[in-house]
């Protein structure tokens, strides 16, 4: 199996560690009234999508 050769340093160790971390999701405004949504979704506002109402709105 293989085996490090030498030790990994905590500076070494962290910098790759660095760039793992979560993504911000793709939010949009809906169209109808202006929400930020998530892109390809209903509105959960208004209840459109594609400036067609899919939902009922409460």
């Amino acid at each position: 199996m293989a085996v490090p050769k030498r030790k990994v340093s905590k500076a070494r160790r962290d910098k790759r560690r660095a760039n793992w971390k979560l993504a911000v999701p793709g939010m949009v405004k809906c169209s109808q009234c202006g929400a930020l949504v998530l892109s390809h979704r209903v509105c959960p506002e208004c209840g459109y999508y594609k400036g067609r109402e899919v939902v009922k709105a409460n």
